[in-house]
């Protein structure tokens, strides 16, 4: 069970009505719980994307070059 809280969002009918939220890590998990073949791409990236932040704390250099490969795309 996903810990979800509820907000007052507005809504398409433009009553502010209670909406189920969560924050990324509550996202994350609830992803990797879904059984289904369409999110499994979806969950080999999120194993991609963590395994490479750990590399990036055993080596914080691999950080530095991701952040500058990052700039010079959004340049």
């Amino acid at each position: 069970m996903t810990n979800c809280h509820q907000l007052k969002m507005l809504a398409k009918d433009g009553k502010m009505r209670m909406t189920d939220v969560a924050d990324t890590e509550q996202l994350l998990r609830l992803i990797q719980s879904i059984p289904s073949p369409k999110a499994e791409p979806f969950k080999q990236w999120l194993a991609k994307v963590g395994a490479e932040r750990i590399d990036e704390i055993e080596d914080p250099e691999l950080a530095f070059e991701r952040a500058m490969e990052t700039q010079l795309v959004y340049n």
